[in-house]
């Protein structure tokens, strides 16, 4: 044990480094570094040391209480700290993932999804397909049963109006707005991967008021980890204040 004791320090510089490589995978991602495929890998080889240094310093710290050896106990203490933070973030990501179907694509409007028009050339020969299947639409409906139009008591013109303007305060990139066809194409990026995701807003007048159909879609993954139905979400409680 006292070997282990001595090896305390190297553990900390070890630990500081799993917490550094969390952010940095990430970012790494964003600025064009390197494939968030190889982002991933670096996660989860930084996510197995964290948990080998967490349990070997749980051991140290559990004998030292046990011997009452207050200087490896707090060092044991501070590394099991520094480890909390990016374990913690990967264990809480990693339920969520579980709680919401393997899908990235998500539309009020399954039967006939909003079509992206103005986007298409930019997503590139590597994203998602944008077809709407019968198993996409289902597992939505099973998880996401709120997802539904939004109709307003607006013409299509206002609406289509509030509706860059709720896109542009939600920090969406609008790419096209088309009043003949009633459509509003926008991008959202993450912050930390700056995974981009696709939106398009569809206004109809349907008698006297107006329907809001809202389709957002991954470029990249096959999860989203619910994402993209929060964000439809986020736009339909703006729209409608």
């Amino acid at each position: 044990m006292d070997r282990l004791y001595r090896l305390l320090p190297v553990f900390f510089l070890l630990a500081i480094a799993v917490l550094l490589l969390f952010p940095l995978a990430a970012l790494g991602t964003r600025f064009g570094l390197w494939h968030f495929m190889t982002a991933f890998a670096l996660l989860g080889g930084g996510a197995i040391t964290g948990l080998v240094l967490l349990a070997i310093c749980g051991l140290i710290l559990l004998v030292a209480i046990h011997h009452h050896e207050d200087k490896p106990k707090h060092r044991a203490m501070l590394v099991v700290m520094t480890l909390l933070l990016p374990l913690g973030y990967l264990a809480f990501y990693a339920v969520q993932a579980s709680q919401v179907p393997m899908i990235h694509d998500i539309s009020t409007d399954p039967a006939q999804p909003p079509e992206l028009m103005a986007l298409l050339a930019q997503r590139g020969p590597g994203a998602n397909p944008l077809d709407y299947s019968a198993e996409v639409a289902a597992a939505q409906a099973s998880a996401y049963p709120d997802i539904r139009p939004l109709h307003l008591d607006l013409t299509p013109a206002e609406a289509l109006a509030r509706a860059e303007q709720v896109a542009q305060a939600l920090g969406w990139q609008v790419v096209a707005t088309d009043a003949a066809r009633g459509t509003l194409e926008a991008t959202a990026t993450s912050f930390w991967f700056g995974f981009v995701d696709d939106v398009v807003v569809r206004i109809r007048g349907e008698g006297e008021r107006t329907r809001i159909d809202v389709r957002s879609v991954s470029r990249v993954g096959k999860g989203d980890v619910g994402k993209n139905a929060a964000r439809i979400r986020a736009f339909q409680r703006q729209m409608a204040e």
